[in-house]
């Protein structure tokens, strides 16, 4: 993933059927949209190709219970906001310390040096 994912395309809407669809209503939309956009019915038809890719691509995702079901819910899920330091799990470059740098750690924070007669933190 980059900085932002994009919103996945609507898989219902490149086979023309609605969410609640079936197995079997999905197989027939993908085998009628399939036969009608296939390379070899429009030879350099690049945006049959194109439509041909779409089709097998919403089949493939919306035939398999498990990809459907996550599929699903990403589309559910709210926009991520790139600027927040969620949109890239995992990465911390945006976090910081309580009033430190970036870069360093969060300092002396129960005071230990100055228990030991050091100096106190800056």
């Amino acid at each position: 993933l980059g900085a932002m994912a994009a919103t996945p395309p609507d898989y219902y809407k490149v086979l023309g059927v609605p969410k609640a669809a079936g197995d079997a209503e999905i197989k027939k939309a993908y085998k009628k949209l399939a036969l009608q956009y296939h390379p070899d019915k429009n030879p350099g038809n690049k945006q049959a190709e194109e439509a041909f890719k779409a089709v097998a691509e919403a089949y493939a995702t919306l035939s398999d219970a498990a990809e459907r079901r996550q599929y699903d819910q990403d589309r559910s899920a709210p926009p991520i906001d790139p600027r927040s330091p969620s949109a890239s799990p995992g990465s911390r470059a945006d976090f910081q310390w309580w009033g430190q740098a970036p870069g360093e750690g969060p300092g002396d924070l129960f005071w230990t040096q100055q228990w030991r007669g050091a100096a106190p933190p800056p």
